[in-house]
């Protein structure tokens, strides 16, 4: 881990786990537990060292500060859609109420690694943005969603506005966050969560699935006829294609299907 002495310009990257405080004793140990690991994952994909990061811990909360370094749009762009994507997938193997939801908060300023923490402006600007209404507000309006982000005027400034990032202006919305003596623009973005599927099982039923909105009728499958299975028993020799392979195949992993052209 980097280390350094005197103030120096930093990112400063915070989340914080949303309901951590209702959780029973193991749900908040499973918490601290599962969340430095998806954030490793996040930073990972990203191409991040998370090793070279001076990290505060905090329970639910991570207060991560790393000097500028002209990587920070993809700080802004590409670790954020991978933690998405980590919350996403983590999400999607547990119930409800064991799902991992994030807020989170870059900022950027002066940082000095002090004795107990971190020291300057930058640090407690970033510790009031991850304390604003909009945040909160903002997932507790998207059930759906799995991340709240909140960007500093300056850091979406220099990286989206400035077109670093594959994200748009458009993408964000324009906040006033005001925390005790704090008050200052932000950004907010909620990305997108995965598009929902059409009903579960509906095909192996041999049920119609709904329609998905704005897809051509055309388009759509048709439903099945009454007592109809799509499946034909009708030997086919003539429609029967073979591939004759001549030498040792690793085929570890790999997945065979039999059948005709015509079904």
């Amino acid at each position: 881990m980097a280390e350094w002495s005197g103030f120096r310009h930093c990112a400063c990257i915070a989340v914080d786990a949303e309901a951590y405080g209702g959780k029973n004793d193991r749900g908040q140990s499973q918490t601290q537990h599962d969340l430095p690991r998806i954030l490793d994952g996040a930073a990972r994909g990203a191409g991040l060292d998370r090793a070279q990061w001076q990290i505060q811990r905090k329970g639910d909360e991570q207060l991560a500060v790393r000097p500028l370094d002209g990587t920070e749009p993809r700080l802004v762009d590409d670790y954020i859609r991978h933690l998405v994507a980590e919350l996403r997938e983590y999400n999607a193997q547990r119930v409800p109420q064991a799902r991992m939801r994030l807020r989170a908060v870059v900022h950027q300023g002066l940082v000095e690694l002090a004795d107990n923490g971190f020291a300057g402006t930058a640090v407690v600007a970033t510790a009031r943005l991850l304390s604003a209404r909009p945040l909160y507000d903002a997932l507790a309006a998207r059930p759906d969603a799995d991340l709240a982000l909140l960007l500093s005027d300056d850091v979406f400034r220099s990286t989206v506005a400035g077109g670093h990032t594959t994200l748009s202006t458009d993408d964000f919305t324009r906040v006033t966050a005001q925390v005790k003596e704090y008050e200052a623009t932000a950004w907010l973005w909620v990305p997108a969560p995965a598009a929902a599927s059409r009903e579960p099982g509906a095909a192996q039923r041999g049920k119609h699935a709904a329609p998905v909105p704005g897809e051509p009728a055309a388009d759509r499958p048709e439903p099945a006829a009454a007592g109809a299975t799509g499946i034909s028993n009708e030997y086919r020799s003539d429609n029967i294609n073979v591939t004759n392979i001549a030498g040792p195949v690793d085929a570890r992993g790999a997945v065979f299907g039999f059948g005709s052209a015509g079904g």
